[in-house]
């Protein structure tokens, strides 16, 4: 059952279902940054080359940020995505590399830690 409020689809159940434990728990799993972390990050992001437009954090950043101030329950539709799109760009980007090579790419490592994912960290 959802519903809608403020353009938002909330969903009203009282049980996750087994699908978006497992996906709540692979999020967290590829998201190893806490929410101020990300934060501080997507605040300070070098340049990387030019871009047209002011720049401004990654809106998939943001979006991170907010899912990691929710609980479960409180998750959209839209939460879901985006944490389904975190881990394929996780998993994207961290594929057959070890971590000292996404360290040596600063396009990829930056892709990582635009999500809140640190390739540093111990899994």
């Amino acid at each position: 059952m959802t519903r809608r409020v403020m353009g938002t689809c909330l969903r009203m159940e009282t049980q996750i279902p087994a699908d978006e434990d497992d996906l709540w728990q692979r999020f967290h799993r590829a998201v190893n940054m806490s929410s101020r972390e990300l934060v501080d990050w997507l605040g300070q992001e070098p340049d990387l080359g030019p871009r047209p437009g002011p720049s401004r954090p990654s809106p998939l950043g943001q979006a991170v940020v907010g899912i990691l101030g929710k609980r479960r329950t409180d998750l959209t539709d839209e939460d879901l995505a985006v944490m389904r799109k975190v881990i394929d760009v996780v998993d994207d980007e961290t594929a057959g590399v070890s971590a000292e090579e996404v360290v040596a790419d600063d396009r990829r490592r930056h892709r990582l830690l635009n999500v809140g994912h640190d390739a540093l960290r111990e899994p």
